[in-house]
């Protein structure tokens, strides 16, 4: 903990240095979010993962490309505000007890997913029509493996026995879309106010296909008008520019997301090739809460999920961190 709180204030500091913009001047926002079980205290199931995006600012139009790929779009509103974004990342996937060489058949494969994402965005004021494509790769290429054994070994951590067993190497495609609503905050206008935000989406594709359903519920000094805290999320970079309402803001925040899962291919197994599997739960729910400190040009965010059990013969619902640094440039 201690050496995630000495990168926090490190990243503070640097943004202290760099030049402030105003949010219609600011070249763009650069987003970093790592995810990862160890600050739920575990080390099984969605263990890791990572994301870095890039959404450009209002210095100039977005390009024409994006403006009619988003009035194309059924429900997306035709004069909204258009921005775009792109992310690419990485997602670890392991069974229960990464020590053993041979993981039960009933526990969670291992398996890795690398990705790059184009993300749409519309809004309104009042609403966020988002939609993304990401493509990626699911087992060996995705250095998902790379990865954990070598942040384990550099940490002193038990070494990942199991990766031989993990899914074989697949494309993947998921398209996304999502809305959010964000009515008025309410409260003193000199002191904390709250708002909600609802949102509702699906997802289709051999990797996740979903549907979705939620609302957070946010309280603090100065709310910025975002649609809440960037965690890694398939296909909507887009989401990741931020508008401060003052020099300094903050808030709080909690809410719950349902799932109704038709494909989860880390749980299914591999489409075209036999793999492990395990037998899914069709609905899973999380829980999250956390917090947003922002500045004109720097945005730092804690968000904690909550799982619940996305198998059959899981033993505990799961839950991870997430901390996320947004720069503008």
């Amino acid at each position: 903990m201690t050496k995630t709180r000495r990168l926090i204030l490190l990243l503070i500091a640097a943004s202290a240095s760099h030049p402030t913009y105003a949010a219609s001047e600011a070249p763009g926002t650069l987003s970093f979010v790592l995810e990862n079980d160890w600050f739920n205290g575990s080390d099984s199931h969605y263990t890791n993962g990572f994301s870095v995006g890039w959404v450009p600012g209002d210095a100039a139009p977005p390009p024409q490309w994006a403006v009619n790929l988003a009035r194309l779009m059924p429900w997306f509103p035709q004069h909204g505000e258009v921005r775009h974004g792109y992310a690419f990342g990485q997602s670890t996937f392991v069974p229960s007890d990464i020590t053993v060489a041979d993981p039960p058949l009933t526990d969670r494969p291992y398996a890795g997913w690398l990705y790059a994402s184009l993300g749409l965005a519309a809004d309104s004021g009042s609403t966020l029509d988002q939609f993304g494509v990401t493509v990626g790769v699911v087992g060996p290429a995705s250095f998902a493996e790379d990865t954990q054994k070598f942040f384990h070994e550099a940490l002193g951590s038990d070494d990942p026995q199991g990766w031989d067993t993990q899914l074989e190497n697949e494309p993947g495609i998921v398209l996304t879309y999502q809305r959010s609503w964000r009515g008025p905050a309410t409260g003193d206008a000199s002191g904390p106010r709250f708002d909600l935000i609802p949102h509702a989406g699906a997802a289709l594709g051999n990797v996740y296909t979903y549907a979705n359903a939620g609302v957070t519920l946010r309280y603090g000094k100065q709310l910025p008008n975002d649609y809440g805290a960037p965690y890694v999320r398939q296909g909507l970079p887009a989401a990741a520019r931020f508008s401060p309402a003052s020099d300094f803001g903050w808030y709080v925040f909690a809410g719950v997301e349902g799932r109704a899962v038709a494909q989860n291919i880390f749980l299914d197994g591999n489409t075209f090739r036999d793999s492990r599997s395990v037998d899914k739960k069709p609905f899973v729910g999380d829980l999250q809460f956390g917090f947003v400190l922002d500045w004109p040009d720097v945005r730092v965010s804690y968000t904690h999920v909550l799982r619940t059990r996305e198998f059959r013969t899981q033993e505990d619902n799961d839950g991870y961190g997430a901390v996320s640094v947004s720069l503008k440039f």
